[in-house]
């Protein structure tokens, strides 16, 4: 109850001061509302339907482009890891690359494919797969050499030293990876999708902008960070208490 308590207040506090600013502050209601208006706005949007559709879409989309780059980035750190030659060819061009913000494949993304479901897709996996790539490289680079050693000695070869000693010994590292990849991915999915008329939550806010409406941008916002919250600490946390037990990191419940 205690732990209940102070979380409310912790969140009651800010809301609180939010509303006071946006009454008494020196901006316009109209530019700054406050939590009431946004959360207004949001049950008007989830009302009409708008809301619902455009996460259907936006989260589509990320979908497809998450898996590729989950599918691609992980092979490739691994090769890099694995492969000196492969490691010496690439992961400077990977550690390169993974400096460029994800927004700036996007001219790119146009001249090559227009103003298309590809574009944007291409924009996330690159946002993305670099960020999974070092990191599936890290955890595999980290494994114990007396595990492959071992698993050597045993004469685990082939598919089966991949799949039964290599990527469950990297899982923790990998796991990282993918987590790393699906915010960048997030992040990358909402600067396409604010570019161009596309559908998607990312549509919503440049709506917003264009029609002077804070609150809906305002709003949508919110939407955007409860999403990415809800998966961080549904999906990802779930999965790291799984394989952090797995691992005897942390006691089982």
């Amino acid at each position: 109850m205690r732990d209940l308590v102070r979380t409310a207040t912790f969140l009651l506090v800010p809301l609180l001061l939010w509303e006071l600013l946006s009454r008494f502050g020196p901006w316009p209601r109209w530019l700054f509302p406050g939590p009431v208006a946004v959360a207004g706005s949001i049950g008007q949007l989830a009302g009409d339907g708008r809301l619902g559709a455009a996460t259907a879409r936006s989260l589509s989309r990320l979908a497809q482009g998450y898996a590729m780059s989950a599918s691609i980035g992980v092979p490739l750190g691994i090769a890099m890891a694995r492969s000196t030659l492969v490691q010496q060819a690439l992961r400077p061009a990977v550690l390169g690359l993974q400096a460029l913000p994800s927004i700036c494949w996007l001219p790119l993304a146009v001249l090559w494919f227009g103003l298309s479901e590809t574009a944007i897709l291409f924009v996330v996996v690159m946002g993305s797969l670099l960020a999974v790539a070092i990191a599936t490289e890290d955890g595999v680079s980290g494994i114990d050499p007396v595990l492959l050693r071992a698993a050597g000695t045993l004469g685990i070869r082939g598919p089966r030293f991949v799949l039964g000693v290599l990527l469950p010994a990297a899982l923790p590292g990998i796991l990282t990876g993918l987590k790393l990849g699906w915010s960048f991915a997030w992040r990358a999915l909402m600067a396409g999708e604010l570019l161009f008329v596309a559908g998607g939550l990312g549509q919503l806010l440049s709506q917003g902008r264009e029609l002077l409406d804070a609150a809906q941008v305002m709003g949508v916002m919110i939407c955007i960070v409860a999403i990415g919250v809800a998966v961080d600490q549904v999906v990802f946390r779930f999965l790291e208490l799984r394989v952090r037990r797995r691992w005897g990191l942390v006691e089982a419940a």
